[in-house]
């Protein structure tokens, strides 16, 4: 391996690591804040343990994410140098945005959730919990508009005395077609992976028969929020496919290992060899006309070939291979979408059970949602994958090839001592992380909180002394 080959493994590490906790983020903050409102509702014992349990599991998921997402940024100097002066008067914009206005705003409304019980108002302490979320999805905009930029290249100009892309208008960024479909994606598959959080934790404390009349609701909550996004996911990802035949036409011919231009063309929904336009796929089972449905939203639209777009490409950008890796991105596009129906099915049949009232009793059932945990993060891996590696050979579509990004200053040796020490540091972080959010699920509830719910709670009534301490 050569100096790019590691340094695009070192990133897609980091990258994909890092990305297993911003979706878990995001959708734990929403589901701890509807039981904030529950409680804010109906203020119990009970459901103040609920809130505080799962509360828990947000706060480690926040903090691996911090650190895991701090070493990332830092390879676009360390590796990447020629690729950040080259965009970096566009992609730095939405990075200071996320790192000066969302970050600053979820952590510092984390700390006011996390010490305002019984310190702060009712009503404000609520409002703490949705502004958290608020701001871990305001920072999932600036990264995904930046992101979004690399795929759609808009609102820019190159400078000829520099050579660099400036930013000519934050409008483009931020209408970007790539990017508002990403984005929804994103939403939506972190409700997906939320909800397996609560509901694996959920079910594990079912089987074990503890706080049962608890653990019920927030199994019904993760089911409902779980079946919808899982739903929901599908006409979402499917104008994805669209914006892709538009603007990245060959990420959805290599999704398909669609070599020759068809029309109208089907969708193979399993098949073996095809990566290579001298290797003939042997499809064992299509679907007619699915991937013209996906691909242009029609019965019978064209979807062109990787061949015929690999000699447009050649003849525009000049001699090269712009196929990306197929077998990569056609497995990739499965496993999400595969996934996807297979969580939609598991949590219709989670809500059937709800419906007879047999959930707490559904053995089976509760054991398979113990490790349901799992999927979710298959599918962000290979949505991760099917877009990053899908773009390639372009670090940026159409301007600048990944190979012209690398900094050039540093030797594959020393690349291969960093990968080594960020692979042992993160497999520690992530066992350390493992470790504490199991211990936390599996040791339930909190003790009863025997103090006040909250500080309007705490005020003296007519008939006690006030307390000088409080």
């Amino acid at each position: 391996m050569d100096d790019l080959d590691l340094s695009r493994i070192q990133f897609a590490f980091t990258s994909i690591y890092h990305f297993f906790f911003v979706p878990m983020t995001m959708g734990t903050a929403v589901l701890v804040a509807i039981l904030h409102t529950r409680w804010y509702r109906k203020p119990t014992p009970e459901r103040k343990r609920v809130l505080r349990f799962f509360g828990g599991l947000m706060l480690i998921s926040i903090a691996v994410g911090v650190v895991t997402g701090l070493v990332q940024e830092f390879q676009f100097g360390t590796n990447w140098s020629a690729y950040a002066r080259f965009v970096g008067d566009v992609f730095g914009a939405p990075l200071a945005m996320e790192g000066l206005l969302a970050f600053f705003l979820e952590s510092t409304f984390l700390g006011l959730w996390l010490f305002g019980f019984g310190v702060l108002p009712r009503g404000l302490h609520l409002l703490t919990a949705w502004l958290v979320v608020l701001g871990a999805f305001l920072s999932a905009v600036f990264i995904i508009a930046a992101n979004s930029w690399m795929q759609n290249p808009v609102g820019y100009t190159i400078n000829p005395d520099t050579n660099r892309a400036e930013l000519t208008s934050i409008g483009d960024l931020f209408t970007n077609r790539i990017f508002i479909g990403g984005y929804v994606h994103v939403v939506v598959a972190a409700l997906i992976m939320g909800s397996c959080l609560m509901l694996a934790v959920s079910a594990w404390q079912l089987r074990k028969k503890r706080n049962v009349a608890e653990f019920a609701s927030t199994a019904k909550l993760s089911l409902v929020v779980l079946f919808i996004a899982a739903v929901v996911q599908f006409p979402v990802g499917g104008q994805l496919g669209i914006n892709e035949t538009t603007y990245q036409p060959m990420k959805i011919a290599a999704a398909e290992a669609n070599w020759n231009t068809c029309q109208p063309c089907s969708f193979s929904v399993l098949q073996i060899g095809g990566w290579t336009a001298d290797d003939p796929p042997t499809k064992i089972i299509e679907i007619p006309h699915l991937l013209s449905i996906l691909a242009t939203g029609t019965w019978d639209g064209q979807v062109q070939g990787l061949t015929p777009l690999q000699d447009q490409y050649a003849q525009q950008y000049g001699p090269g291979d712009y196929v990306p890796p197929v077998a990569v991105q056609y497995w990739s596009m499965r496993v999400m979408a595969y996934g996807g129906a297979a969580l939609a099915i598991f949590a219709a049949w989670g809500l059937v059970l709800l419906w007879r009232r047999r959930l707490p009793r559904a053995r089976l059932f509760l054991w398979i949602a113990s490790w349901i945990m799992v999927t979710p993060f298959f599918m962000t891996t290979a949505g991760w994958l099917l877009t990053e590696s899908g773009r390639q050979p372009w670090i940026v579509q159409g301007l600048m090839l990944t190979k012209d990004g690398l900094s050039g200053s540093g030797s594959a040796a020393q690349i291969i001592v960093s990968l080594v020490i960020l692979g042992v540091l993160y497999v520690s972080i992530g066992v350390v992380a493992t470790v504490l959010m199991i211990r936390h699920a599996r040791r339930g509830l909190p003790e009863d909180d025997t103090g006040p719910t909250d500080a309007d709670d705490a005020r003296p009534s007519d008939h006690q002394t006030p307390s000088l301490t409080y």
